[in-house]
């Protein structure tokens, strides 16, 4: 082509391409994969944000819920009694504000006393904001209640906008919004409520919260807001419709056209390094016993909590308040408010970079490809020019974060990629010689394993690995040398053993959606997770080895009538982060899994050798496994593979009947694992020697301690691996 009609193909597909990426764009297409770029940028950029000093987060975790009972005993729901106490802590301490994420929907189970006394305590310190509640399944109020007399926002130029405001809590779960308060008493004893309802984005993932909400033609202020509303903030605000900002006195809020913030998370809830709640309490007691002393560094003075805003919400399993955010999935919500407030007060708030800067931005990056693509003759400049420009895009998406703004990386990303992808097309409708150009360049990185899940969704596409979490399987057939031996004068009658055997367990890993990633002679490799996601993949994994021993086990006649052997197989399982992709030489890739959580898998088959199992997993793999399923096993080792110093917990899952038939066996081997792992051999050798005829893992651990009763000095805490 001439330098004209390469200018011109550069043109037309740049603007075909925009035009598509610009529909896309509006249409919402990008917004889950922009959505888990920017939780990307969030969760790595996270670690150079710092929190707000002003801010003090209580949870009611594991170790006060443990307190209560142990030294108060309380059961759960606590006496509001408790709250009150750390009301008059706040009070004497002198805190700015003391904002719930906990609605005290119900009278106290302790009595009308002890709500009476939680309300006088609040009364007393006059700056508790109790909470609210929109939704459609749980609230009881359609109106504001008249009598409430608390502080409520005044809006000023919001004329035009106020209805977007309202779409949030209009119809949101399919019927008529109302809202949830607390009892009477603790509503009224409270200096303001604040709402703690949260809208998450499309995905299900909170990246943003409001300043207010509207409710019966209210402003509500949030928890955040109400928290500065404690501390003497004027409760008058307006909207900058031109700049899309609320002020509120010398403070700017930005939000999105429904009035909503994009909060700049600076890490997980421990980085404002919270307390537990029987803290307090405890500070409290020893404070009024004239026993601070004894608590050393465990103290916690009143005067620490002097000018904070306090947060109280909940963190102990059953009853977590959980938020699924960038940071992670397990993140407290009250989290949420505490970002929140922490924004305002540091004026740090993730701003959009505008529509039509984004718009010019894709268009540059659709032209600078389809030019490069069209006018470079080397495929390794295009290449070349490909790799820098997604770099540049993707470290300025990070650097704009930096900055406090979400600049899109997705849509300039298929921009440029379409454009490139649609450049190499028109060369090769117009130049029969780029068709060798196509076949060079796709036939590198398409790998054999996967084309047709590639073929039916070309969005999987990668030029490489991609680091991901994976449930690893390992397999190996007990003993196949000797069997291979004995079939030495029949290959063929080999042959067909181990392809009966391979096909059984391949079929079934292929039917729970399992990737194969390669036969060692008799042993499988396989994972889940990749290359299509799955979310239950640790349970799958779990799932087939078990059937796969059950099948196996079913078939044993076949195979002794058929080939007069028995096939006993061992299996690995690991879950973790490694990296999946094609690799492989320039000529030949496979799709496959590298990694040290791969070895980890491979290791943990060999282990079962020693510990005479024939199924064994990782502790991640079986705690996964559980979110989603319910399996049985038992916990079988703290151990080092070989290769490896650092100790992992690994379980031998079985079928639910087997775990129920052996019950009375895995409590005495349970306690005798521990005595064992307490360096009590002489204790645990009896309770290992009681199970060794019935069960392998206790003729192990008998052996073993009988070596370190003899030999005390090499025991390390945890059992290593001395072979592969």
């Amino acid at each position: 082509m001439t330098i004209k009609q390469k200018t011109k193909g550069a043109i037309l597909i740049s603007v075909i391409v925009f035009v598509l990426i610009t529909i896309f764009y509006f249409a919402g297409i990008f917004n889950f994969l922009e959505y888990k770029s920017y939780d990307l940028r969030v969760k790595t950029l996270a670690s150079n944000t710092k929190t707000h000093d002003d801010i003090i987060v209580l949870l009611i975790n594991q170790d006060s819920i443990d307190w209560a009972v142990r030294e108060r005993g309380w059961g759960w729901p606590w006496p509001r009694a408790a709250y009150a106490e750390i009301l008059d802590y706040m009070k004497l301490g002198g805190a700015k504000s003391a904002a719930f994420d906990v609605i005290f929907s119900e009278s106290s189970i302790y009595g009308s006393e002890d709500d009476d006394l939680f309300s006088r305590s609040s009364l007393n310190f006059g700056k508790v904001v109790q909470t609210v509640m929109l939704s459609s399944r749980t609230g009881r109020y359609e109106q504001w209640p008249q009598n409430l007399q608390k502080p409520l926002f005044n809006l000023h130029g919001f004329e035009n906008v106020i209805e977007e405001f309202e779409k949030l809590n209009r119809d949101i779960q399919g019927g008529q919004i109302k809202a949830l308060f607390p009892i009477e008493i603790i509503k009224n004893s409270a200096s303001i409520i604040g709402d703690i309802t949260g809208w998450p984005d499309s995905d299900q993932i909170f990246r943003r919260a409001n300043l207010f909400t509207v409710f019966d033609g209210k402003a509500i202020p949030g928890l955040a807001a109400a928290s500065l509303i404690n501390d003497g903030n004027n409760t008058n605000i307006s909207y900058n419709e031109k700049k899309r900002v609320i002020e509120w006195g010398d403070k700017i809020i930005p939000v999105d056209k429904n009035g909503r913030s994009i909060l700049k998370f600076k890490g997980s809830i421990e980085k404002y390094n919270p307390y537990g709640v029987h803290e307090v309490l405890i500070s409290k007691e020893a404070l009024e016993n004239g026993t601070s002393d004894k608590l050393g560094m465990a103290f916690l003075p009143p005067q620490d909590f002097y000018g904070k805003y306090v947060f109280i919400g909940l963190y102990a399993p059953g009853l977590f308040d959980i938020a699924h955010t960038p940071i992670g999935s397990l993140y407290p919500g009250a989290g949420v408010h505490v970002t929140m407030l922490d924004n305002i007060l540091s004026q740090d708030f993730i701003r959009q970079t505008p529509v039509f800067i984004n718009i010019l931005y894709v268009f540059a990056v659709i032209m600078l490809v389809s030019f490069i693509t069209l006018f470079s003759n080397r495929i390794p400049v295009i290449i070349l020019s490909l790799t820098v420009i997604i770099a540049g895009i993707i470290s300025l998406g990070f650097a704009a974060y930096n900055f406090n703004y979400w600049l899109p990386i997705t849509a300039p990303l298929f921009g440029g990629l379409l454009s490139f992808l649609t450049a190499v097309l028109f060369n090769y409708a117009v130049e029969g010689s780029q068709k060798r150009f196509i076949k060079s360049a796709f036939s590198q990185y398409l790998s054999p394993l996967v084309i047709e899940q590639l073929v039916a969704n070309p969005n999987l596409l990668n030029l490489g690995g991609e680091t991901k979490e994976i449930s690893i399987f390992f397999s190996d057939i007990q003993g196949f040398t000797a069997i291979s031996e004995k079939f030495k004068d029949d290959p063929r009658k080999l042959t067909e053993l181990i392809n009966c055997y391979l096909t059984m367990m391949t079929d079934t890993i292929l039917d729970s959606g399992g990737t194969i990633d390669k036969y060692i002679g008799d042993a499988i490799v396989a994972f889940w997770n990749a290359p299509l996601d799955t979310e239950d993949h640790a349970a799958k994994a779990v799932k087939v080895s078990l059937e796969c021993c059950k099948i196996l086990e079913d078939m044993q006649d076949f195979f002794e009538k058929r080939f007069g052997v028995q096939l006993i197989t061992r299996i690995g399982l690991n879950t973790g982060i490694a990296v999946v992709g094609n690799m492989g030489s320039s000529k030949r890739f496979s799709y496959t899994m590298l990694g040290d959580t791969v070895n980890l898998a491979a290791r943990l088959e060999s282990l079962n050798k020693q510990f005479g199992t024939y199924l064994m997993c990782s502790d991640e793999t079986f705690v996964q496994a559980n979110k989603t399923g319910c399996f049985a096993g038992r916990k079988l080792a703290l151990a080092a593979v070989a290769g490896k110093k650092e100790a992992v917990t690994v379980w031998e899952p079985m079928p639910q009947e087997t775990f129920a038939q052996k019950q009375d066996t895995i409590k005495i081997f349970d306690t005798a694992r521990n005595l064992f792992y307490e360096a009590k051999f002489q204790e645990a050798l009896p309770l290992f020697e009681k199970l060794q005829n019935e069960d392998r893992p206790s003729a192990f651990y008998a052996e073993q301690a009988r070596y370190f009763i003899e030999n005390p000095g090499g025991w390390k805490g945890y059992w290593e691996a001395k072979k592969k």
